[in-house]
């Protein structure tokens, strides 16, 4: 009879040391995928120039720029924050006009 519970706590022993391995192995997989980033991202905005709010949309960040808006700060900055590039900007007022365009 003492066999037979040393049988049994021998193979629980074994049953828990099992699945730690099995735990540490997937937690050193998940936990070894790193994200390299993408270093410094310059937006080439003036000095006088702030960000005032970002938002996350669709994979993408909006950046509202606030400061004077003689520097050109009153817009958005729309970034790709896995490449690390600036996608585009939303500037306020009208379109400049293109010579020879139809207008």
């Amino acid at each position: 009879m003492q066999a037979l519970k040393a049988l049994v706590i021998g193979m629980g022993i074994l049953i828990l040391l099992g699945t730690a391995v099995v735990i540490v192995t997937l937690v050193s997989r998940v936990g070894g995928v790193e994200d390299k980033g993408f270093g410094t991202l310059y937006l080439d905005l003036p000095e006088s120039c702030r960000i005032a709010a970002v938002t996350a949309m669709e994979g993408r960040a909006v950046l509202r720029l606030s400061g004077p808006a003689k520097d050109g700060c009153g817009r958005l900055v729309v970034v790709d924050p896995l490449e690390g590039s600036v996608l585009g900007r939303i500037e306020p007022g009208a379109a400049p006009s293109v010579p020879g365009g139809d207008d």
